[in-house]
């Protein structure tokens, strides 16, 4: 029985983030911008898509649409953002805790 060889991990494509409208083209300007500039813009895109996928689901309920898989790819995007800025708060206050119990 052959094993094949993997390639290599360049080759995987990268995954595409949620906040696409966030990312610059530019690396450079992405680095100085502000971590509560980008937080508060991360925010404001799950509030968005929250916000989206409640219009989507209260249309569909209506009946003013009848495209579920719109209605739920939207939710699931909705529930992946919000679990993805939950994550970020919560590795955040874990850094916040850490940073208090150190000895000085």
């Amino acid at each position: 029985m052959a094993i094949d060889q993997i390639g290599s991990l360049n080759s995987l494509s990268p995954t595409r983030s949620i906040f696409t409208d966030l990312e610059k083209s530019d690396s450079t300007a992405s680095v100085s911008m502000p971590f509560s500039t980008y937080m508060k813009q991360a925010l404001n895109s799950t509030n968005d898509l929250l916000i989206e996928s409640q219009k989507l689901a209260d249309d569909f309920a209506a009946g003013y649409t009848d495209n579920i898989h719109q209605v739920m790819l939207a939710a699931e995007k909705a529930t992946v953002s919000l679990q993805f800025t939950m994550q970020i708060r919560n590795k955040i206050m874990d850094a916040y805790s850490e940073i208090m119990r150190m000895q000085i």
